[in-house]
């Protein structure tokens, strides 16, 4: 292979995390009525509920939420910046065109979440479940996903820059009109995915996975 053939490797990057104050003021998660244009800043949210909350371009700066629940709730347009989501449930919400930086999901079930059109910059999901996710025309920049669930997710058409996928199960998920050029799945594991060889180019997996491959396309290997 010359060196003018060989894939970008993307995956090599350091994550920055969230910066947060060492001490944050613990804020009732009952006290939080959601509007337009509110900003949530500065507290430690835990053991609440926000299900079925609606609003737009809300703006969060330097919160922590651990078991708060989020589902069902409608935040398109949502600003996330210097965040911490620890145990908390996100199924089925609407976050679609999101706007988040540095933010860490930790042990968070996010099963059927709408991040359709969202801009993710330094985000980490960590044992997340977010099967039947949808991410299609996302901008994924400097993104760890790692020891999560993302089966049968919906990455159509993103942008997956300087992304990781370790030790996650993304089975069936949909990386149509997705380059995966220099992305590392080598560790991830899957039965099927939704994807054409032209995405699939410079994108680096294990050999078992490529013998996988010639499987999903139907591809016949002769032996001599």
């Amino acid at each position: 292979m010359t060196r003018e053939s060989r894939p970008t490797v993307t995956n090599e990057f350091k994550l920055a995390l969230p910066k947060l104050p060492r001490q944050l003021e613990a804020v009732p998660v009952e006290t939080l009525q959601l509007h337009d244009e509110q900003t949530i800043e500065q507290g430690l949210y835990e053991n609440g509920s926000l299900s079925g909350c609606e609003a737009n371009k809300v703006l969060m700066e330097k919160v922590h939420f651990k078991h708060v629940v989020f589902e069902d709730m409608a935040l398109p347009g949502v600003e996330i910046t210097d965040a911490i989501f620890e145990h908390c449930d996100l199924s089925n919400a609407n976050w679609s065109e999101a706007i988040i930086h540095r933010a860490t999901f930790l042990h968070c079930k996010m099963v059927g979440l709408d991040l359709l059109g969202s801009t993710l910059r330094n985000v980490r999901f960590s044992e997340c479940l977010a099967e039947y996710a949808t991410l299609r025309f996302a901008n994924l920049k400097q993104v760890e996903i790692e020891r999560s669930s993302f089966a049968h997710a919906d990455f159509y058409s993103a942008t997956l820059s300087k992304t990781r996928l370790e030790q996650s199960n993304i089975d069936k998920a949909q990386f149509s009109s997705t380059p995966l050029n220099g992305i590392d799945i080598s560790t991830c594991e899957f039965h099927n995915l939704g994807v054409t060889m032209e995405d699939l180019q410079g994108c680096i997996i294990s050999a078992p996975q490529a013998i996988l491959f010639t499987k999903i396309f139907g591809l016949v290997v002769k032996e001599e």
